[in-house]
């Protein structure tokens, strides 16, 4: 299974970037094939001829599994991951699973990855078989943070196939 990490934090390096990477791991098994912070591609997400980033587009639309991360600003993910997103035409993502992800400060944005990043993704045509993951700041890193959410999600993940 070919597993794509996209983290849309305008930091490099990211507490985000380690928490999809737990989350990819903890869901297969093995770290992702293919890690894209956005941070790296700098004012390349807003030049729609970059080759860096068109080929960042491919890979992804290649993959079987996506781990798609932001951090939690204004209630709703990045500017960044958004630029990134917009390079996908709707359905361009048909047969990738995707998992929307979000870390914020707050328990009061914890629908934030259902209710503003699951709906682009489906939009772009990829399958979100598992419910959104929000995850504190402050506790992604507890040994127990993602047992109740991996319990469900990673049978979810099972039982969808790609066509």
């Amino acid at each position: 299974m070919t597993v794509t990490v996209i983290t849309g934090n305008p930091k490099p390096q990211s507490r985000t970037r380690l928490a999809a990477h737990r989350v990819a791991t903890a869901l297969t098994g093995a770290e992702p094939e293919l890690d894209l912070d956005l941070a790296d591609f700098g004012a390349g997400l807003l030049d729609w001829n970059d080759p860096a980033v068109a080929e960042a587009v491919e890979q992804v639309q290649a993959s079987e599994l996506l781990i798609v991360a932001s951090p939690t600003y204004k209630g709703t993910y990045t500017g960044l991951l958004k630029l990134f997103l917009d390079r996908f035409g709707a359905g361009s993502l048909a047969g990738v699973r995707a998992v929307p992800l979000m870390l914020g400060g707050h328990w009061r944005h914890a629908l934030a990855p259902e209710v503003f990043l699951k709906p682009v993704l489906n939009e772009i045509g990829a399958s979100t078989p598992t419910a959104g993951l929000y995850l504190l700041d402050s506790e992604w890193e507890a040994p127990d943070a993602l047992d109740a959410w991996l319990a469900i999600a990673a049978q979810q993940l099972s039982v969808t196939v790609r066509p």
